[in-house]
C-alpha cells in the first residue's frame, strides 16, 4: 500500500482501523509524553479506544475530511501526522502531529507535515493550512516555523489541560507562500 519514505529508516503511511492494536501499543509508549499537547479524545487507554479513534478518522476521511497517517521507524509505529480538519469547500485545513520520545530529533514530523502540506496546497488546491499548538510547546512552534508558517495570533487561555488554561498559537501558510520559488 501507499508508503512514503522519510529517511532514517522511517516511512509515512495511512493509519487505519486494522492498526488498532499497534496504535494502542504505541500509545502505551507515548501517552504521558503527548497527553499535554494533543486533544483528550485522541489519547486512549486501550485497544477499543484506539480502534474508536482510528474509526472516527476513517469515517471523516470517507467524507473528504480529516485524515490520519502513521510514522513507522524500523517497522515500529512511533508517531504520526493528521489533518485534524480538512475542508475542500472552504479551501482550508489544519494539520497536527504527535511523536513518542524515542523518535524525536530526526526531522520526521517536519518531513511528514511537509508531505501533507504539499498534497493539500498543491494536489488538492486548498488555499490555507493552519497549525494550532499550545503557546508553551516550543517544539511544535519550531516545526511550524520550519514549514514556513506565520504566527498569526494567540488565543488566550483557549487550551484547557488538567484544570489550567493555556494560550493557543495559530500558525498558517497560504498556498502562494507554499508554492513560492525558492521555498
Amino acid at each position: 500500500m501507499f508508503s512514503l519514505p522519510l529517511g532514517d529508516g522511517a516511512r509515512l503511511g495511512p493509519l487505519e482501523v486494522w492498526h488498532a492494536e499497534e496504535f494502542a501499543d504505541h500509545l502505551d509508549r507515548a501517552r504521558e509524553h503527548i497527553r499535554p499537547w494533543v486533544g483528550p479524545a485522541f489519547v486512549t487507554d486501550d485497544v477499543d479506544g484506539a480502534r474508536a479513534t482510528l474509526k472516527r478518522y476513517a469515517e471523516r476521511q470517507a467524507g473528504d475530511g480529516a485524515r490520519l497517517y502513521g510514522i513507522w521507524r524500523g517497522g515500529v509505529l512511533v508517531g504520526g501526522v493528521m489533518f485534524t480538519d480538512f475542508d475542500a469547500t472552504f479551501g482550508s485545513c489544519e494539520i497536527g502531529c504527535w511523536l513518542e520520545p524515542s523518535a524525536e530529533g530526526h526531522g520526521l514530523i517536519t518531513q511528514a507535515c511537509g508531505a501533507l502540506l504539499d498534497w493539500a496546497l498543491t494536489s488538492r488546491g486548498l488555499h490555507r493550512a493552519e497549525w494550532h499548538c499550545r503557546a508553551d510547546n516550543d517544539r511544535s512552534a519550531a516545526v511550524a516555523k520550519r514549514l514556513g508558517m506565520t504566527l498569526e495570533g494567540v488565543r488566550r487561555e483557549a487550551w484547557p489541560y488538567e484544570g489550567v488554561r493555556y494560550d493557543k498559537q495559530i500558525w498558517a501558510v497560504l498556498a502562494p507562500e507554499w508554492r513560492a520559488p525558492g521555498r
